[in-house]
């Protein structure tokens, strides 16, 4: 039985942002705790506005208990309405798919979330006509098709005063100033030029107003077929070869069109690939990546092992975890896009040869390698500014559809594709593999990938340059008067203060003076859930690499075919690229120097702290990353007190001058979830979890083996 408290006496109303409007709202709403199976929970107010859904208990509105690590806009019970994945609700403990009109509403509520928190709310003590309000609301406002303007980044735009932090240092490369700089920067400016052939639009909606050619192409060579068959500049290396992207002609076509578009291509071709001096190497990356489609059902898998009702759920997953991870084929997915990085920056690097990526629209996985290959070869996009010049240049002005992509406005799944997050989770990998290399962190990511949820800034929410500046005009708005002012995500003082931004910065970062070259191998950190898929050696040989044909036979008789074949699915690669990794590998890491991911099998891991952050069964207490970090900041916070000191005693006090710290006072307190979630009750796990309590059927086996000692901890440490 569940004991109903008396209704408050204080009325606890929500915190809403400027042009946020209440929907609807019930009491006496019961929120379960997530982490165990007995109905232990608090009561609050469940509200839905035109921005969020949101639950109010007593404790929102305490202070008491503020988090460290608070998002000043989403707060830890808020849920946006583009964060919404899926809503079920429990009819006589059976599940059901909640979407458009109801005929019978639910006891219970349960929604998960694309940032992977997944709520539970039980609405049997609340009154049947707020339940009918509630539930149609939220399904309504989060599920329904909806129009661009509709979305709250026009209401927030419209109404909040501007006054931003305007000291943000992320080139947005919306002038023909930004790309010349960026050309002068990488030594492109030789051979390439920035052009205004498209200024109001009328070579493509879908390119960018400015962007870059090779010198020698025309304005008419551009106007020609609306900017497809053009090799658009990415980047330049050192050694003078470039990165480029192209979108490709449409594969039906009649013969007559397509002699044409073929007599175009080779015309362009020309003049950029000059043998001996200019070569080219053309990749059609539809054919040698996995599609869009192939994406998003492997990421969709991939979620299903993280949105977690309870504890017990939890672990009856936790037998068959790595058979689960693999089928998804996530980590394979991300080990291919390493792959492909790899191969076009050996080509840049080793074979000083161009590279044009193509792709039908190169507004997707031309975005993710492009980055990526950016990332390994360039320092300057490992700091914070540079990486977040390099998505506004490869994805927000490069033209990504994040509203289609993201599905924002639930108008067709079929658009839907992770691409985004596929770049974030392999960007990842290299952040985990070479800390020392990124000024940012892992929470960085984190949040970052959280802010695509977020409909206040105009980073994530729209298809095109074109598509943000035509709907950048109030005039809908009879109350509003000028242009929309957009927020940028960037201006990170807009969702978190400065002692939590610190949590965005990483202290060891090697700074270009003095490069850190002795440290060759990172530590790493044992979660309590295995994160990749076993195949490690005590001893790797020399030519390790995912170009190893003969995998141990002992181990592979042990885990199965199956890993066998996720290490060695791809054919053996050219022997010159083979070298190009091993002998890379070989040497000590130069952190501003060019930077290539280990990709074996058991190097691609699961990002952790993104798909594991809410579940405290796999917290680690006192451990993971954060308890380096903690240890780390409070030698920062020592060492900058004793400079104080010293500076004191020398008659030179600084002035205040010092960087924040953040400062984790007790971190006997923390565990692998911080900084989103503080230490969390400890999960027990069942000596046999249920799963495998059903499969053991006779009882007299079970007698038997009375004495024998069973060990199913391996799948988690």
């Amino acid at each position: 039985e569940v004991h109903i408290k008396e209704p408050i006496e204080k009325e606890v109303n929500p915190h809403l942002l400027p042009g946020e409007l209440l929907l609807c709202e019930a009491s006496t709403v019961y929120k379960y705790m997530q982490e165990d199976g007995s109905n232990r929970g608090t009561y609050g107010k469940l509200v839905c506005t035109n921005f969020k859904i949101s639950f109010l208990d007593d404790d929102s509105a305490s202070d008491d208990n503020e988090p460290q690590f608070k998002n000043k806009i989403v707060g830890e019970n808020d849920i946006t309405l583009q964060c919404v994945d899926q809503i079920y609700g429990v009819y006589d403990e059976k599940k059901k798919l909640l979407t458009g009109q109801l005929r019978k509403y639910p006891e219970k509520l349960i929604i998960y979330c694309k940032d992977l928190r997944v709520f539970n709310f039980c609405l049997r003590y609340t009154k049947e006509e707020e339940v009918k309000r509630i539930v149609s609301g939220i399904v309504h406002h989060s599920q329904t098709p909806k129009l661009l303007k509709r979305l709250f980044l026009f209401s927030y735009a419209s109404a909040a005063p501007n006054n931003t932090d305007g000291r943000n240092q992320t080139v947005m490369f919306e002038t023909l100033e930004d790309w010349r700089d960026e050309l002068e920067r990488t030594k492109g400016n030789v051979k390439y030029k920035a052009v205004t052939t498209n200024e109001g639009y009328r070579v493509s909606e879908k390119l960018p107003l400015y962007f870059v050619v090779p010198i020698c192409i025309s304005e008419e060579s551009i106007l020609k077929y609306e900017g497809r068959g053009i090799p658009i500049w990415c980047w330049s290396c050192h050694n003078g070869a470039a990165l480029l992207k192209m979108s490709a002609f449409p594969k039906e076509q009649d013969d007559s069109t397509s002699q044409m578009q073929k007599a175009f291509l080779d015309g362009i071709y020309k003049t950029i690939s000059k043998p001996p001096y200019e070569l080219l190497k053309m990749d059609d990356l539809s054919s040698s990546l996995p599609s869009l489609q192939d994406i998003q059902t492997a990421y969709t898998r991939f979620k299903q092992l993280f949105l977690i009702d309870n504890s017990t759920d939890f672990w009856a997953t936790d037998v068959k975890w790595f058979s689960l991870l693999e089928s998804t084929n996530w980590l394979e997915i991300i080990r291919r896009v390493l792959k492909k990085a790899i191969e076009v920056a050996e080509c840049l690097e080793i074979q000083h040869t161009n590279v044009l990526l193509i792709e039908e629209t190169a507004t997707d996985l031309c975005c993710v390698i492009s980055s990526l290959v950016q990332v390994m070869m360039d320092s300057y996009s490992r700091t914070k500014s540079g990486f977040q010049s390099l998505i506004q240049k490869e994805w927000v002005i490069g033209g990504h559809g994040f509203l289609d992509r993201c599905n924002h406005l639930h108008k067709s799944e079929k658009e839907e594709a992770p691409v985004f997050l596929l770049l974030l989770n392999c960007v990842w990998q290299l952040v985990q593999q070479y800390p020392p290399a990124f000024e940012f962190t892992e929470t960085y990511l984190t949040v970052l990938s959280d802010s695509l949820y977020v409909p206040i800034f105009s980073t994530f929410f729209f298809n095109s340059q074109h598509q943000r500046d035509t709907n950048k005009s109030g005039e809908s708005l009879k109350t509003q008067s000028g242009p929309f002012r957009f927020l940028t995500v960037w201006d990170w003082s807009v969702q978190f203060d400065p002692k939590a931004q610190a949590f965005l910065n990483n202290p060891l970062y090697a700074e270009k003076p003095k490069p850190d070259k002795s440290q060759r191998k990172t530590a790493r950190f044992k979660h309590q859930r295995q994160l990749s898929l076993p195949l490690t050696q005590a001893k790797p040989s020399t030519k390790r690499g995912f170009f190893r044909e003969e995998t141990d036979h002992l181990i592979k008789n042990i885990l199965g075919k199956r890993i066998g074949k996720f290490i060695n699915s791809s054919d053996e690669p050219p022997n010159s690229l083979r070298e190009f990794y091993d002998s890379w590998h070989s040497k000590p890491v130069d952190y501003h120097g060019l930077l290539l991911p280990r990709i074996d099998g058991p190097e691609i891991k699961v990002w952790a702290q993104r798909y594991l952050r809410w579940i405290p069964e796999a917290q680690l207490h006192g451990g993971g990353t954060i308890a380096t970090a903690a240890k780390i900041l409070d030698l920062m916070e020592e060492v900058q007190s004793l400079q104080v000191k010293m500076d004191e005693e020398h008659s030179q006090a600084v002035s205040g001058d010092v960087h924040s710290v953040p400062v984790l006072r007790n971190s006997a307190r923390l565990s692998s979830l911080f900084p989103f979630a503080l230490l969390q009750r400890q999960s027990v796990k069942p000596a046999l979890p249920t799963s495998t309590w059903k499969d053991l059927e006779d009882e007299d086996d079970l007698v038997k083996r009375d004495d024998e000692f069973v060990d199913l901890s391996g799948d988690m440490l």
